[in-house]
């Protein structure tokens, strides 16, 4: 059953790097997405919105800070 569990470590490797080599642009990306949204909603939803784009910067942001802890000793607690 968890013999694919190698496979997400890979994966999780291959988020983190990108998160660290394109994190600018990922978060613009996300800024602008949240911003479109919440126009052709009416603005009706924005506080959900602004937290769900918050909570994914958060997220892209932990990423790109593990990318830079090569053996994952330091990185921080989850």
């Amino acid at each position: 059953m968890f013999d694919n569990l190698g496979d997400l470590g890979k994966l999780k490797d291959k988020a983190e790097e990108i998160a660290e080599e394109h994190g600018d642009a990922i978060s613009d990306g996300l800024e602008k997405a949240g911003e479109l949204v919440d126009e052709k909603t009416g603005g009706k939803h924005s506080e959900q919105i602004d937290g769900a784009v918050d909570k994914a910067q958060a997220l892209l942001d932990r990423l790109a800070e593990n990318a830079g802890n090569a053996d994952g000793k330091d990185r921080p607690a989850e």
